[in-house]
């Protein structure tokens, strides 16, 4: 007896996001069936690549190389693992990093190789400045990226995704691939130990925008069967719950309140049912929050924040108006500054700044906050090099929660009390760390290190004209208003998840070393590859990128392994031993 007799389709794929849209691209060009599922309706395609800003890290790219940026795999690799700091097993086969350690050395060499020129014959281009993400502020070999990598894409997210989506629908048209929205799968089924399907609830039609609640009202159950299963489900950033259940001790206790950089539907769900499936979870304490999180004025979803990519300049102060210490600067190190909040005691943070700081160093994470980029407008885009704040900032700076503007420091210290209701913030302790800082302006050479770091950033030609204002005092009246920003901690990505090998197959709870047949996983839901290619920090750039390349082989690999396979082969033949595909490097 064949397959074809008693299965749904060739391949299911649980999640249509990034990661589920490269895989299920992948499969059906190697002619494979694919049904493609969803919880959400069709509005919701895409899902977080969406809203994002599309930032990808490439390696040694004609961009870098415009901008005089010498970059290599060998200092991409150096700052990779100075970040990843992976310390759980990477030489023992059953260890937690074991296979993300190989994902990540795989996906260095991908960000360095093909990964640009696979994506621009698809048509993706980026804008020519290069960002400079998480600058680190260590040692060499310590967390950061030593040289700008963060590559926009024209088009942000949904640029990112349209190749992705195009070559989708055209295998829908083929006949190749089905969507199946609304299908919300609540069990993986297995056949002699096999995953070979999956079952679930059929919720109601929904008409609900991209990124709003939908309804989780079931009318009806389905059950569906493949050769294999690929999960590409996402992570738990929606989910409040998971996260403080998850949050790992040493970034102190879990906030107490955080705002949320995904939509609702971000929940986790499906990491659970995995592992009750037989796949087994690991580094599930590693997690990805931003700490310059704002309420958005005009939120999609509920508690929807949204992110400053913030430059240099702005000087950072804890609830009680206390600076945080070197290398606690915009842009230099997410988690290290995550830390110093929690041991703040407060959830809450601020950035003091002026409005020629705004001005030249304040962007907004989203799809949605950037409407040039978004909607490849050469004029609008090029008027971020010109004097005054973009549209969308100067939004949130008239109508957001969050900000503070005032003509002085009495007015904006006041107005900091007042949006907390707590008398926190001295004016007079305030007022002597800034004019200190300020003192060291005078010189082109200083102790600062944030002045030093200022001047360094401006020596990047990419910085110097759009990301980094000329060094200047904070109470220079010319500079002004003063403004105050209060920084919220904002839910984003999950690092830890389903551990997979090099071709995507889940690996096995109760033996690690095994995979289970028939299930495989990419993107978030597998911490982007291996369960945490990134280990404990991200060097920016990389989550996209790691949808795309983890859905993309673990696409190829099902491919491979579902060809011409017999119902009688694949369900008695024993699961292969895991063995490495590459040694790490020296």
């Amino acid at each position: 007896m064949r397959l074809d007799d008693l299965v749904d389709a060739d391949v299911i794929v649980v999640g249509a996001g990034l990661a589920g849209l490269a895989a299920t691209a992948e499969l059906a060009s190697a002619g494979r069936r694919v049904l493609l599922l969803d919880q959400e309706p069709e509005s919701n395609l895409g899902g977080q690549a969406f809203w994002s800003f599309g930032g990808l890290l490439l390696v040694d790219s004609p961009e870098q190389r415009r901008l005089g940026i010498k970059d290599s795999r060998e200092l991409a690799w150096q700052d990779w693992t100075g970040s990843a700091y992976f310390d759980r097993g990477i030489d023992d086969p059953a260890g937690e990093d074991y296979w993300a350690y190989r994902w990540a050395q795989a996906y260095v060499d991908f960000a360095a190789g093909e990964k640009r020129s696979w994506l621009h014959a698809m048509g993706m281009r980026w804008f020519p400045l290069v960002g400079w993400a998480e600058r680190g502020g260590y040692l060499a070999d310590g967390h950061g990226n030593s040289v700008p990598r963060f590559h926009i894409t024209w088009g942000t997210g949904p640029g990112v995704l349209a190749p992705f989506e195009r070559r989708v629908r055209d295998a829908e048209a083929s006949g190749r691939v089905g969507f199946r929205f609304r299908h919300r799968v609540d069990e993986l089924t297995v056949t002699g130990g096999a995953v070979d399907g999956v079952r679930g609830a059929v919720l109601e039609a929904s008409s609900a925008a991209r990124g709003t609640r939908s309804s989780r009202t079931a009318v009806g159950q389905f059950e569906l069967h493949a050769q294999a299963v690929v999960v590409t489900s996402g992570g738990i950033g929606g989910n409040a719950d998971l996260i403080r259940e998850h949050w790992p001790a040493r970034l102190g206790p879990p906030p107490e309140r955080m705002i949320c950089g995904v939509p609702e539907y971000v929940d986790g769900r499906m990491l659970a049912i995995a592992e009750r499936a037989g796949g087994r979870l690991v580094n599930r304490d590693r997690m990805w929050h931003y700490t310059e999180g704002i309420e958005n004025w005009d939120p999609i979803w509920a508690r929807h924040g949204i992110r400053i990519l913030a430059g240099p300049s702005s000087m950072w102060f804890d609830a009680r108006g206390q600076r945080f210490p070197a290398p606690n600067f915009p842009g230099f190190d997410t988690l290290g500054t995550l830390g110093a909040i929690r041991e703040s005691g407060y959830d809450y943070s601020w950035f003091v700044l002026t409005q020629k700081i705004i001005e030249k160093e304040f962007a907004l994470s989203g799809s949605e906050q950037n409407p040039d980029l978004t909607g490849k407008d050469i004029r609008l885009t090029l008027s971020r090099v010109r004097p005054g704040a973009p549209a969308p900032v100067e939004a949130f700076k008239q109508h957001g929660a969050d900000f503070v503007v005032a003509g002085t420091l009495p007015e904006l210290v006041a107005g900091m009390n007042k949006l907390t209701g707590e008398t926190l913030i001295d004016l007079t302790d305030l007022e002597r760390q800034i004019v200190a800082r300020d003192r060291e302006i005078d010189n082109p050479f200083t102790k600062d290190m944030q002045v030093m770091a200022i001047r360094n950033a401006r020596r990047f030609r990419g910085d110097r004209l759009a990301r980094t204002a000329a060094p200047h005092k904070i109470l220079d009246p010319k500079a002004g208003p003063l403004i105050a920003v209060r920084l919220n901690i904002l839910t984003r990505k999950t690092l830890g998840g389903l551990q997979t090998d090099l071709s995507g197959r889940v690996l096995s709870r109760s033996t690690p070393t095994r995979p289970v047949p028939g299930l495989f996983a990419a993107g978030e839901v597998a911490g982007f590859g291996g369960g945490g290619l990134h280990g404990y920090r991200s060097l920016e750039g990389s989550f996209l990128g790691g949808c795309l390349f983890s859905g993309r082989e673990a696409g190829r690999a099902v491919a491979r392994l579902t060809s011409s396979l017999l119902l009688s082969d694949a369900l008695s033949a024993a699961p292969p031993a895991v063995v490495p595909t590459a040694e790490p490097a020296a």
